[in-house]
């Protein structure tokens, strides 16, 4: 059984907001963005985390910006780990989703986000899950994680032991906190 998990999803982007595809090319946080980030952190403030609990984070610029804001208000200096960057999707990154939904009004009609990001090119989606799996199997106690929309609905589908239609009908908001304890998700708002 894994020890307790918190898991913090990056805040709003300028990319989030203007629906372009982000995979690991870098943005900065919006105004929004912060905003998620400082209530995170009094969320985690007001949790009563394990006295050894050790925070993780994606080396991506928004991740970085993410817990500069949110891990002080609980203590929390975070360790950087490869392994919990974005999906990589690649000649997709940079682009816009309604660009690539006209050019392939078939490929993308219908589809969610995730969906999306699980079939698109660059990392595939077994790989995805062999890197998280990889992480989530060194971790030796309790952990807060900032990452990504994508990347932490594989971390959490794991954990939980569901598959992909339950990941598909998680919550990705900015600004909660989802703990993970005794096989269960808790929703922090």
């Amino acid at each position: 059984m894994l020890p307790p998990l918190y898991l913090l999803r990056h805040g709003q982007t300028d990319w989030n907001r203007d629906r372009r595809i982000q995979g690991q090319l870098e943005s900065d946080l919006t105004e929004a963005g912060r905003a998620h980030a400082a209530r995170q952190g009094q969320i985690l403030a007001e949790l009563d985390l394990p006295a050894e609990v050790e925070a993780w984070c994606s080396p991506q610029r928004r991740t970085r910006q993410t817990a500069e804001i949110a891990l002080p208000c609980a203590g929390l200096v975070p360790r950087f780990d490869d392994r919990l960057k974005e999906v990589f999707l690649g000649d997709w990154e940079g682009r816009y989703y309604a660009d690539l939904a006209e050019n392939d009004p078939e490929g993308f009609g219908g589809k969610s986000v995730f969906e999306l990001c699980m079939s698109g090119p660059g990392e595939t989606a077994d790989d995805l899950f062999v890197r998280l799996r990889a992480f989530l199997n060194d971790l030796t106690g309790p952990a807060v994680i900032v990452s990504h929309g994508v990347s932490l609905t594989v971390l959490r589908g794991l954990v939980l032991e569901v598959g992909m239609p339950e990941m598909e009908a998680m919550s990705r908001a900015q600004g909660e906190v989802w703990e993970l304890r005794g096989g269960r998700e808790i929703i922090h708002r």
